[in-house]
C-alpha cells in the first residue's frame, strides 16, 4: 500500500504541478476563459490513463499462465524504464519546467482553442499512463496485495491538496528536495520491480535458473510477519530469490543510484572576450 502511495503522490504531484502552471498563467494573463479548454484537456487525460489501466488489467487476466507471466514481464520492464527516465527527467528540467510550459501554452494560445486543449491533454496524459503502468507492474510484484488502490488514491489525492496549497501559496515545499527522496524511494520501488520482471521471465521459461535460488531468509521473513509483508510489498523483497533475480536487483540498483546520486555539473557561464581599445 505505501508503494501504491507512493507512486500516486510523485506521479500526481509532477500532473499538479503542470496543471497549476497552465491555470496561473492564464488567471495572470487574463484568459480565465480559456480554463475550461485546459480542464477539458486535463479530464480527457486522466480518462485516458484509468482506460489503459484498465486495459492492462483486463488483458492479463485473460491470458494462460505463461503468457500472463510474459505480458506481466513486459509490464514490469517498461515500468523500469519509464519511471528510471522520468526521476532522471525531472531532476534535470524541474527548474525550467515552469518557463518551457508556458511558452507552449502561450503558443497554444495563439493557435486556438483545440490547441489549448492538446497541449493540456498531453502535459497530462504522460504522466497519468506512466502511473498506470506502474501501479500495474508494481501490483503484480508483490503476492501481498494490502489495498493498492487505496493507497495510489490517496497519494493522488495528497498530491492535489499539495498542488492547490502550492497555488494558493498557503505552503512552501523545497520541491528540489522531495523529488529527490521520492526519486531515491522510486529507484528502490524500481529495482523490485526489475527483480520481479526477471522472475516472470523465469516463470515463462524464457529465462533459465527459477529453481537455483541466491540464499533462504524464510526463517528471518516469515511470510505472515508484518516486516516480510512490508519489505515485499514495498520493495519485493523475498525471502527465496533466484540467483538471477538478485542479479537483476543489484545490477539496476547500483549504477542508478550512482548516476542519481552524483552532483549534477552546473552550466558553464561563458566568460566574455577582452575587448580592444578603439585607436
Amino acid at each position: 500500500m505505501f508503494a501504491s502511495y507512493l507512486i500516486g503522490l510523485r506521479e500526481g504531484l509532477e500532473a499538479t504541478l503542470v496543471v497549476s502552471v497552465l491555470v496561473a498563467f492564464l488567471v495572470k494573463s487574463d484568459r480565465s476563459d480559456k480554463l475550461r479548454l485546459v480542464w477539458t484537456g486535463v479530464a480527457a487525460a486522466v480518462a485516458l490513463s484509468v482506460a489503459f489501466g484498465a486495459l492492462l488489467t483486463f488483458t492479463a487476466a485473460r491470458l494462460s499462465f505463461t503468457a500472463r507471466e510474459l505480458f506481466e514481464a513486459v509490464a514490469s520492464l517498461l515500468a523500469v524504464v519509464f519511471v528510471t527516465w522520468m526521476i532522471f527527467w525531472m531532476r534535470r528540467t524541474a527548474r525550467a519546467l515552469s518557463g518551457e510550459l508556458r511558452g507552449k501554452l502561450s503558443d497554444a494560445l495563439q493557435m486556438g482553442s483545440l490547441a489549448v486543449v492538446v497541449m493540456a491533454f498531453l502535459a497530462v496524459a504522460r504522466e497519468g499512463l506512466e502511473t498506470a503502468l506502474l501501479f500495474f507492474a508494481s501490483v503484480q510484484s508483490v503476492a501481498v496485495q494490502s489495498d493498492p488502490l487505496v493507497g495510489i488514491l490517496l497519494g493522488l489525492l495528497t498530491a492535489v491538496v499539495i498542488g492547490w496549497l502550492l497555488y494558493r501559496g498557503a505552503v512552501r515545499v523545497n520541491l528540489s528536495r522531495f523529488f529527490t527522496w521520492t526519486g531515491l524511494l522510486l529507484i528502490l520501488v524500481a529495482a523490485g520491480i526489475f527483480k520481479y520482471g526477471v522472475h516472470d521471465l523465469q516463470e515463462a521459461a524464457v529465462l533459465p535458473g527459477l529453481n537455483t535460488l541466491a540464499f533462504d531468509l524464510g526463517a528471518a521473513l516469515p511470510a505472515g510477519s508484518w516486516y516480510g509483508s512490508l519489505l515485499a510489498g514495498m520493495f519485493n523483497v523475498t525471502a527465496q530469490p533466484s540467483v538471477l533475480e538478485v542479479v537483476a536487483w543489484a545490477a539496476y540498483l547500483v549504477p542508478t543510484l550512482f548516476f542519481f546520486l552524483r552532483p549534477q555539473r552546473a552550466a558553464a557561464t561563458p566568460v566574455p572576450a577582452p575587448t580592444t581599445p578603439a585607436a
